[in-house]
């Protein structure tokens, strides 16, 4: 870095000469007289370097010092900036704040339970009384809300990548609602939702007979039909296609309850029409668990978090803004407000993923089509 000074520093000094040998020499009239500006020092974000006629990468990081654990928080950075950090950490939704650099997971809980108890933040220095947020780390989560990463938005998704079978794209458009169906190991849940963003019915059903003992296709039966007699009528049901590793073993047994569940499903919903005319659209997809979790950011590596903090926030959005992304009737809102709270286990999950796969179905539909 002292070498990159002393560089840029030589360099200066010779365009300011006046021979022909500086950088930014230049015949006399050809080119305005450049203006001194700065770059910032990469290792603080605070000391700057001159250079002539360049501006830096983003003027919102120009602070006038060196950031060390024995200056206040407020002083790193300028009015303007602290203005938008604190609009940002009293405003934003948990959701929200978890999309912040280092806020995912508790952090972003802890800061909205701390301006809820506490009121809104009124310096930078306050932020640092939130649990697992020190000095180092609030001016990484500062930084990131001043300069937040740009994810690039993939510009077409292809159907079958999360649609099977092969289904002509007009079909589904067409849809004017779908039900979207999730097996577990003791239970299905679905969720009908409209074109319109509306859930219509969302629901799950205990199954008694599911991983009970030794297998007997007649108890499954009963259970998927009783499944079946209570969905309601709709263009499309799509149930879920799980990502189940082969080289798990230990998951054999898992795969083949919900290949067998997925089986009767396909079986007792599809219409015997579709299987003697070309002509007619399969009434019942597979849409992809994975496809699903990249589209709601619940990957983490190969695996799938829960979609629980997902659901609750559109929950809240159906009341709280006049466009949300899914509506919500009120009964339904009565009766599941408090079903999905943090630390109530895992209880809810089947209903969680059938919702977000109608939700994804209807997204993606609509990008695909871009």
């Amino acid at each position: 870095m002292l070498v990159a000074r002393r560089l840029v520093s030589t360099f200066i000094q010779r365009g300011n000469n006046s021979g022909p040998s500086g950088l930014f020499s230049r015949p006399h009239g050809a080119f305005p007289e450049l203006e001194p500006r700065y770059l910032q020092c990469t290792c603080c974000w605070r000391s700057r370097v001159p250079v002539a006629g360049f501006e830096t990468m983003n003027a919102n990081l120009i602070p006038t010092a060196p950031c060390t654990d024995d200056l206040s928080l407020d002083t790193c950075f300028t009015a303007d900036q602290r203005e938008v950090i604190l609009r940002t950490l009293n405003n934003a939704t948990e959701l929200e704040l978890a999309g912040v650099k280092l806020l995912r997971g508790r952090k972003s809980v802890n800061i909205v339970d701390y301006r809820t108890k506490n009121g809104p933040f009124r310096s930078l220095e306050s932020v640092v009384n939130v649990p697992l947020l020190k000095h180092k780390s609030a001016l990484v989560v500062f930084n990131s809300i001043l300069n937040p990463l740009k994810k690039e938005k993939k510009v077409k998704v292809q159907l079958m990548k999360f649609i099977k079978p092969e289904v002509d794209r007009a079909w589904l458009e067409e849809a004017t609602s779908i039900v979207s169906i999730i097996c577990g190991t003791n239970k299905v849940a679905w969720a009908h939702v409209d074109r319109g963003m509306m859930v219509l019915d969302w629901q799950q059903l205990d199954c008694p007979n599911f991983l009970k003992g030794t297998y007997i296709a007649s108890s499954y039966l009963n259970d998927i039909s009783n499944v079946v007699s209570q969905l309601p009528p709709a263009d499309f049901y799509l149930v879920e296609k799980p990502s189940i590793s082969l080289q798990n073993t230990t998951l054999f047994p898992i795969m083949a309850h919900m290949r067998s569940v997925e089986a009767m499903l396909f079986a007792l919903l599809e219409p015997k029409i579709y299987q003697t005319d070309s002509n007619t659209p399969p009434r019942v997809l597979n849409m992809m668990r994975l496809a699903v979790g990249r589209h709601f950011g619940l990957m983490v590596g190969e695996s799938r978090t829960s979609g629980a903090q997902a659901v609750r926030q559109m929950m809240t959005e159906s009341v709280t803004q006049k466009l949300p992304r899914l509506n919500f009737p009120q009964d339904l809102l009565l009766k599941y407000r408090n079903a999905f709270q943090m630390g109530r286990g895992r209880g809810g999950e089947e209903l969680c993923d059938a919702l977000l796969q109608a939700v994804a179905f209807y997204e993606l539909l609509s990008e695909s089509s871009r």
